[in-house]
């Protein structure tokens, strides 16, 4: 399978962001950060798992789509690949 790194700029962006906003959530939540204002309320926190929950999804989308790529070909055809056998199998020496 490829490596995340394969995933578009923009995702990667979008799943780095949802990542900082449900650390920032847990910090708050716990109360090893205050947040400034408004951002300070319980109601903004959940606000913030919801947000950065929803901003991890397009990369666990592409993830997702690019295994249902790699399996399809087998999913369709319904039968196994079709094996060759080896030199070492068919030759099986003089049986004298």
């Amino acid at each position: 399978m490829r490596s995340f790194g394969d995933l578009s700029r923009s995702v990667l962006v979008l799943e780095g962001v949802g990542m900082v906003l449900l650390v920032l959530a847990y910090l708050s939540i716990n109360d090893y950060v205050r947040l400034p204002g408004m951002l300070a309320s319980q109601q903004i926190a959940v606000g913030m798992i919801f947000l950065g929950v929803a901003l991890m999804v397009p990369a666990a989308a592409c993830l997702v789509w690019r295994v249902a790529q790699g399996f399809s070909p087998l999913l369709r055809d319904r039968q196994p690949p079709k094996k060759t056998p080896t030199a070492d199998k068919n030759d099986h020496g003089s049986q004298e």
